[in-house]
């Protein structure tokens, strides 16, 4: 359901695929189609202003800051993709006592690797691929990994 229509993900892929293959599948697109050339890695956009001559030409300047130098760019047009899911939503005003919970709780988004959870009791609680991912994941280091959603 996520692949590019363009570009089918591998045969072996599972159906629900994690985050690890996602970055390898990402990574052999951007090889494939050779986006790589077009791709500004650690570049921080400083302003995106519509030109003095906007109405007439529609375009963009974008100033960035890359390794220290900052450079500005005219574009005909931007395309703002942060994702939908950027602000993590971490309701604790529903979970009584939360502020007496000595244990370690964090969102989905900051989880980064699995070994954070060896040997530990692990309860994942959510609905979506990333709470899924992450409890197999932890499944395979963790003492215990119930779920709950």
């Amino acid at each position: 359901m996520s692949c590019y229509s363009e570009f089918p993900f591998p045969e072996d892929y599972p159906n629900y695929i994690p985050n690890s293959l996602l970055l390898e599948y990402l990574g052999m697109y951007a090889n494939w189609f050779d986006l790589l050339k077009c791709i500004q890695f650690k570049t921080e956009v400083c302003s995106v202003t519509k030109r003095p001559d906007f109405t007439v030409t529609g375009q963009w300047e974008v100033v960035t800051l890359r390794e220290g130098k900052q450079e500005s760019t005219i574009f005909d047009a931007v395309m703002v993709c942060t994702g939908f899911l950027t602000d993590p939503h971490l309701p604790l005003d529903s979970f009584p006592g939360i502020n007496t919970f000595k244990a370690q709780y964090f969102h989905s988004q900051q989880y980064k690797h699995p070994d954070i959870f060896k040997d530990k009791r692990v309860l994942v609680i959510g609905l979506g691929n990333s709470g899924t991912d992450i409890a197999v994941e932890a499944s395979h280091v963790a003492k215990k990994v119930p779920f709950f959603f």
